[in-house]
């Protein structure tokens, strides 16, 4: 019997994360929503099987409820941190937070309709949905702030355990599961006087099921590394970071500045491009554009962390912009692309700017991170086309030869 169980919560586990693993990692294509939807749809269950569902293991009595789909639950949303950043994961915490406070207003609601026996020997059983409105009250406030703390943690312990993300992840998962289960086993005894047994027997189990989730979530952080953020946070401020940063985005963005860097925006880049290069192209003097691109920064992203890998931006475009000429723009394009846009600079000029932000990328420490470098693609008029656009789309194309031919260079020609 217990082989039996040991296998059922096993392939449970490895059902739950595939299919959410798959919604994830579908994201691009069909939206976020389905991961999110299917994500909220396991909370009653969860809460129900918690309640009433045990089974027997070597160590104690365990509901696969808690153990599978509530700590399945709590690593996808480590997972969407650790794939998006913080402004995406908070979609779920929030949704979650309010869906199950509105299910359980219209339950307490609900139950004070005058009913009537629609079929002989059905009644509905008061005391066990009292029951389960108290426990998914309880276990929503624990699952939003185990969203936060496994964060928080994840993050905190990236100074440490940066090299290694399993561990990392592991470490993370288990201390928010291990403040779980104490939390939500105090409203199980006080709810219906579950045995102590069972809150040893929950905890081994989490436990193990932090560990078999960890490598899961490697697993697929690996596959999707090879088949293709959030910054660090304060208890305390934590979710005002998360409601506000919109509004903050869009009073930089009204500034043309990029949020997380400084420097010129997309859209400033999209309404100064055309003109700038009309203004050359009138005066007849010369014009280059830069094409600018971190090399692996999915990778750093995935190895140290959003945190760091915004710390890598933000140094990587404090430096480049210091080794740009006075009267040169710069923005941020997208992601950990820059563009560098220069008038009266010849193609020895430009190919010499582009080399020389390169050196300073590599020559410069960035957190945590031993060694980061760039590839530079060149584009420059004349000779390299008669608009903005086509110069862009030859640099574009330079850029990811660069790329293609080792990284770490500039490809000018």
């Amino acid at each position: 019997m217990i082989t039996s169980n040991i296998i059922l919560l096993l392939s449970e586990a490895v059902v739950y994360f595939g299919v959410m693993a798959a919604l994830l990692h579908g994201r691009n294509r069909y939206g976020l929503g389905i991961f999110v939807c299917a994500l909220g749809v396991m909370h009653f269950l969860e809460t129900y099987l918690a309640a009433v569902f045990y089974i027997q293991l070597p160590f104690g009595i365990i509901s696969p409820g808690s153990t599978v789909l509530f700590s399945g639950k709590l690593m996808m949303i480590l997972l969407l941190y650790i794939k998006e950043d913080a402004l995406v994961v908070r979609q779920p915490i929030y949704g979650l937070l309010i869906g199950n406070f509105l299910l359980v207003a219209l339950i307490m609601i609900a139950r004070n309709h005058e009913t009537v026996q629609a079929m002989p020997g059905r009644q509905p059983d008061m005391q066990f949905v009292d029951e389960m409105g108290s426990l998914m009250i309880w276990g929503t406030i624990l699952l939003f702030i185990d969203s936060i703390a496994v964060i928080l943690l994840y993050e905190k312990l990236g100074r440490f355990l940066a090299r290694c993300r399993i561990i990392r992840i592991f470490v993370a998962s288990a201390l928010t599961l291990t403040f779980d289960q104490i939390g939500f086993f105090a409203a199980l005894r006080v709810v219906s006087d579950t045995p102590m047994s069972a809150l040893i027997g929950g905890w081994v189990a989490k436990i193990a099921a932090a560990f078999v989730y960890s490598f899961m979530i490697e697993a697929y952080l690996r596959f999707d590394q090879q088949s293709t953020g959030g910054r660090a946070l304060s208890v305390r401020g934590v979710f005002e970071t998360l409601t506000y940063r919109e509004r903050y985005e869009r009073l930089l963005e009204e500034s043309g500045r990029d949020s997380l860097t400084g420097v010129l925006d997309r859209r400033s880049l999209d309404t100064d491009g055309p003109q700038l290069f009309a203004r050359a192209r009138k005066e007849g003097t010369t014009f280059s554009l830069i094409a600018i691109d971190l090399d692996d920064f999915k990778s750093i992203n995935d190895t140290y962390g959003h945190q760091t890998g915004d710390s890598v931006l933000q140094s990587a475009a404090r430096k480049m912009m210091t080794h740009m000429r006075v009267g040169d723009h710069f923005y941020r394009y997208g992601g950990e692309e820059f563009i560098g846009l220069c008038q009266g600079l010849s193609a020895d000029g430009s190919t010499a700017l582009a080399d020389r932000l390169r050196v300073a990328v590599e020559a410069s420490p960035h957190q945590n991170v031993q060694r980061v470098t760039v590839s530079i693609g060149i584009a420059n008029y004349p000779g390299d086309g008669d608009s903005f656009e086509q110069l862009f789309a030859r640099a574009d194309e330079r850029l990811y030869r660069a790329k293609r031919t080792g990284k770490n260079r500039v490809v000018a020609g």
